[in-house]
């Protein structure tokens, strides 16, 4: 974007304000979540109907430990999402920045690095909402909570673990095969070494 920006400026800005506006949903829903629980610790009474679905601790105290678990989760889930929305408007505002001259290239490594950043934010947010869901199952007993957490072991893994390198992608076998001598596939025809 900074060394062609007319090409790819609206791109590029629609990119980021799109990202702008998940982290932003994100933090809205993790606040109103924690708001709720709070609602939910500070009314919560002793009763009947609910203690006969929960297998475990059901006390006042072994509840409000429960609840301030996924508070705490809810909480960070906030902070990093609105970390996110912080780079990603820092970067929105950078990548207009001209680009420096061609050996330079400082502004082009801040932009990447703050957009880094925000991404690295936004995935610790999500993380924050994954990990809430063992911590809500929680709530109903060990067994529920103990099941959550094998599923998402076995999710995770598999978001996380790329299984096949890009060297086995289609996109490299569009490669030439033959080569000149001296040649490399990017300056093929122009016979320069």
């Amino acid at each position: 974007m900074m060394a062609d920006g007319i090409k790819n400026g609206v791109l590029a800005v629609q990119t980021l304000r799109n990202n702008i506006m998940a982290s932003t949903l994100l933090a809205s829903t993790a606040i109103t979540l924690s708001s709720l629980i709070g609602i939910l610790v500070g009314s919560s009474g002793s009763g009947g109907a609910a203690a006969a679905i929960i297998y475990g601790d059901d006390s006042r105290m072994g509840s409000s430990v429960k609840y301030f678990a996924i508070l705490v989760c809810f909480l960070i889930a906030f902070l990093f999402n609105v970390q996110s929305i912080r780079y990603y408007s820092h970067v929105s505002f950078l990548i207009n920045v001209p680009a420096g001259k061609p050996g330079e290239g400082h502004s082009q490594w801040y932009v990447s690095q703050a957009l880094n950043r925000a991404s690295y934010f936004w995935s610790l947010g999500l993380r924050a909402f994954y990990f809430s869901f063992p911590l809500f199952l929680w709530t109903f007993g060990p067994i529920p909570m103990f099941l959550c957490c094998c599923i998402m072991i076995f999710t995770l893994y598999f978001l996380d673990i790329a299984t096949t390198s890009y060297a086995d992608t289609s996109l490299f076998l569009s490669l030439p095969r033959t080569v000149e001598k001296g040649c490399s596939p990017i300056n093929q025809g122009s016979g320069k070494v």
